[in-house]
C-alpha cells in the first residue's frame, strides 16, 4: 500500500484534482481497492474508507435525495463547469432520465438557456419543471430544420447507437458535443458531421473530490436534489427486473435503497 500512496503523490492526475482518471485508482464497479481486495458496492452496512476521498454532505440537503448526487450529479455537473455553462449558453440535454434531470437542473442554475431533447414527450412536463426553457422531440425533422446550428453545446448521457450525424447538425459553428454515455457496440460518426462546422466531440466521465464538493454546495444553493423512490432491501429484486424489462426510462428518477432495511 505505501508504495501505491508514494506512486500516487507523483501521479499527474492526483496532483492537478483529477484523481478520478488516475490509472492505478479503480475502486469502484467491481474493481479492486489499495491493498488489491474487491471493493464492495452499496449493499455494505458499513465501509472503511480513505479520508482523501470523502466530501461532507452540506446541512440544508435530503441524504436520501443526495445520494446519486454522488455519482449522476457529479457526472453531469462536472462537464457544465468545464465548459463554463453560465448565461448566454445554449445547451441541449439529449435525454431525460436518472443523469439528465439533474443536468437540465445544474444548466438551468447556471444560468444557461436550456432545451431536453427527447424521442417521446412523456417527460415534458418534467423537464420543463426541471428547469428546461423548451423541450423538443429527436423524432420530429422540425426539431432539426428549426434547432439546426443552434446549441453551443449539447451534452449526451444515452448509452445508445444513436444518429449521431443527425445530432451534430443541431451543433453551432465551434461548438462541443459531450458524450457521457458508453454504448455497448460500436457507434459511426460521420467525419465530415465534425469537419463542416469546426465541431468539438468529446467525453467526460465523474468529477474530483473537490469538484463533487464544489457540486454539494451549488445544489444548497440552488435547492437541487435528485429526483427519488426510496426503496427497501426486500424491494431490491424487484427494482432490477423493472430495469431489465422495461429499462431505466421508466424510473423517475432514481431508485435508492435505505440501508436501515439491509
Amino acid at each position: 500500500m505505501g508504495n501505491f500512496v508514494d506512486t500516487c503523490r507523483e501521479c499527474w492526475f492526483c496532483l492537478n484534482g483529477m484523481e478520478h482518471y488516475c490509472p492505478k485508482i479503480i475502486v469502484t464497479y467491481n474493481g479492486l481497492d489499495k491493498a488489491g481486495e474487491p471493493t464492495y458496492g452499496g449493499y455494505a452496512r458499513s465501509i472503511v474508507v480513505d479520508e482523501n476521498y470523502l466530501v461532507r454532505i452540506p446541512d440544508g440537503l435530503d441524504l436520501a435525495a443526495a445520494v446519486p448526487l454522488m455519482c449522476a450529479g457529479i457526472a453531469v455537473y462536472s462537464p457544465l463547469r468545464r465548459f463554463d455553462v453560465g448565461p448566454g449558453t445554449k445547451i441541449g440535454i439529449l435525454g431525460v432520465g436518472g443523469l439528465d434531470h439533474l443536468a437540465v437542473k445544474f444548466a438551468d442554475a447556471l444560468g444557461a438557456e436550456v432545451t431536453a431533447l427527447s424521442q417521446t414527450t412523456s417527460k415534458k412536463e418534467d423537464a420543463l419543471a426541471f428547469g428546461a426553457d423548451d423541450f423538443r422531440t429527436t423524432t420530429d425533422p422540425a426539431t432539426f430544420l428549426e434547432r439546426a446550428g443552434y446549441f453551443d453545446i449539447i451534452r449526451c448521457a444515452v448509452s445508445a447507437a444513436l444518429n449521431f450525424d443527425q445530432l451534430l447538425s443541431l451543433v453551432r459553428f465551434d461548438g462541443t458535443f459531450v458524450n457521457l454515455g458508453a454504448p455497448d457496440g460500436p457507434v459511426s460518426i460521420g467525419m465530415f458531421s465534425l469537419i463542416r462546422s469546426r465541431i468539438s466531440f468529446t467525453s467526460s466521465s465523474i468529477g474530483s473530490i473537490a469538484e463533487t464538493q464544489e457540486m454539494l454546495r451549488c445544489c444548497v444553493e440552488h435547492d437541487i436534489v435528485s429526483e427519488i423512490e426510496t426503496l427497501s432491501a426486500e424491494r431490491i429484486n424487484d427494482a432490477l427486473d423493472t430495469l431489465r424489462q422495461v429499462g431505466g426510462g421508466n424510473v423517475r428518477y432514481r431508485y435508492v435503497i435505505d440501508t436501515s432495511t439491509i
